[in-house]
């Protein structure tokens, strides 16, 4: 069979809102739990679904009629150029599909789409701990250009039982 992506349809809501919950899986700063992630991204879909933002894109990666991942997709400017850009707002893939390409093929669709609104840049975030997304992100020709840093002015953002990694504070 041939993998294939497609415009995502009212349809596609019950995957999408399941698959996305295992962004909070990869990597994620020890203040922020998998729920508070997965939760997130879910409440920036469910909207989608029930009134599209203009100019956003959400597609479907599907083998055989098997949904296997999708993208969310939306128009944004350039913090320091002010140019409108794409920007991968959630990327996800189903468990039994990693390692199969499916990432590959959204993240092209991604740019397909973003040339055909005329943009220069897609940009997206990614976990600094998702070393297999970003992995996957190098080898398709993206680099990083900012670093976030957060610091909690009342502690140190941990929730008891959190460690972070020796020598880091």
């Amino acid at each position: 069979m041939t993998l294939a992506v497609r415009p995502a349809g009212p349809g596609d809501r019950a995957f999408i809102l399941a698959t996305v919950g295992r962004l909070g899986d990869f990597g994620p700063p020890p203040w922020r739990s998998a729920e508070e992630i997965g939760e997130a991204d879910a409440r920036g879909l469910r909207a989608h679904f029930e009134s599209p933002e203009p100019g956003a894109a959400l597609f479907v990666a599907e083998e055989g009629g098997a949904a296997l991942g999708f993208v969310y997709l939306e128009a944004l400017r350039d913090f320091f150029d002010r140019e409108e850009h794409g920007h991968v707002s959630v990327l996800a893939v189903a468990g039994p599909a990693e390692g199969r390409g499916v990432g590959k093929a959204l993240m092209r669709a991604a740019e397909d789409w973003a040339r055909e609104r005329g943009y220069r840049r897609l940009t997206l975030n990614v976990f600094e701990g998702n070393a297999r997304a970003r992995a996957v992100y190098v080898h398709l020709g993206y680099r990083p250009e900012t670093m976030r840093y957060v610091k909690f002015l009342d502690g140190d953002g941990r929730k008891e039982g959190d460690t972070l990694e020796p020598g880091r504070r």
